[in-house]
C-alpha cells in the first residue's frame, strides 16, 4: 500500500508563498502522475495541478496558473507544489494524489493514493 504524507501547510499573509511536500513510500509504478488538490471549506475537491512522471508535464488549473508550481524528486519518492501570491481563496486542505497517468489530471478518481492533506489558510 503505497502512503504519502503532506506537509508545509500553515497560515500565511495574502501574497505570501508556502511549499508543499509530498513524501510517498516507494511504489511499483514507472509512469505515474502526482496530482494536488484543494478543498476548500464546505466546497467539493479540486484539482489544482497535475505532472507527469514520464515527462515532467505540468497542468495547471486556470486559478492558479502563474502562481502554483509543481515539482518532484522522482529518485526521493517526494512531491513539491510551490504556491506564491497566495488568496484567501485559495484557503483550505490541500491533497496530493499518485495514479497511474489520468484521462483528465484534475479528476480525483482518477487518483489511486491519496495522503491525508495539509491545512493552508491565506489571511487577507
Amino acid at each position: 500500500q503505497v502512503q504519502l504524507l503532506e506537509s508545509g501547510g500553515g497560515l500565511v499573509q495574502a501574497g505570501g508563498s508556502l511549499t508543499l511536500s509530498c513524501a510517498a513510500s516507494t511504489f511499483a509504478m514507472d509512469d505515474y502522475f502526482i496530482g494536488w488538490f484543494h478543498q476548500a471549506p464546505g466546497k467539493e475537491r479540486e484539482g489544482v495541478s497535475g505532472l507527469s512522471s514520464f515527462d515532467g508535464e505540468t497542468y495547471y488549473a486556470d486559478s492558479v496558473k502563474g502562481r502554483f508550481f509543481a515539482s518532484a524528486d522522482n529518485a526521493k519518492y517526494t512531491f513539491y507544489l510551490q504556491m506564491n501570491d497566495l488568496k484567501p481563496e485559495d484557503t483550505g486542505v490541500y491533497y496530493c494524489a499518485v495514479g497511474p497517468p489520468p484521462r483528465d489530471a484534475f479528476d480525483p478518481d482518477e487518483y489511486r493514493y491519496w495522503g491525508q492533506g495539509t491545512q493552508v489558510t491565506v489571511s487577507s
